[in-house]
Parts: structure tokens; sequence; C-alpha cells
């Protein structure tokens, strides 16, 4: 069973083979793969670039091999599409 199967599975209620771990992480900055990307991005760049925010995304999931993850971005991205309302 894939992990991303496992997690749907888990997701609906149906038994699986293992408990699918779901980590959450503060930005990545214990991780030097996301510290060398942010040395050569800022922030919002990583936020507002899909292929940037999907790597810095997958980087837990490659390191730690967890069963799911969060799309990387921040709520100050949303208060600055609010400012332009």
């Amino acid at each position: 069973m894939s992990r991303a199967d496992r997690f749907l599975k888990a997701c609906r209620g149906e038994p699986v083979d293992a408990i699918p771990v779901w980590l959450m992480r503060q930005a990545g900055r214990y991780m030097k793969e996301y510290r060398d990307l942010r040395a050569r991005h800022s922030f919002l760049t990583l936020c507002k670039t899909p292929s940037l925010a999907a790597e810095v995304m997958l980087q837990p999931v490659d390191a730690f091999g967890v069963d799911a993850a969060i799309l990387f971005s921040d709520i100050l991205v949303l208060l600055e599409a609010m400012a332009w309302t």
C-alpha cells in the first residue's frame, strides 16, 4: 500500500496496515535543505512560486518518509492579497 493510499484510507475511516504520520514543521528551520533554499530565495518567493513551495513541502516527506504533508505557505500571504481588495 502506498503512503498516499494509506493516508486516504485512514481519512475515510477504513482499516490501514499502519497508522499514517502527519508532520507539521516550523518552516524547516532545522533542515539544511530548507536553509540552503532560503539562502537563495526570499520567504515570499518560496510561498508564491509553485515549484519552490512544492519543493519545501516535499523536503520532510523525502527526509522522513511521512505519509502526508501540508502545502507550504504563510498566513501573511493572505493578508497581502486582502490589502489589494
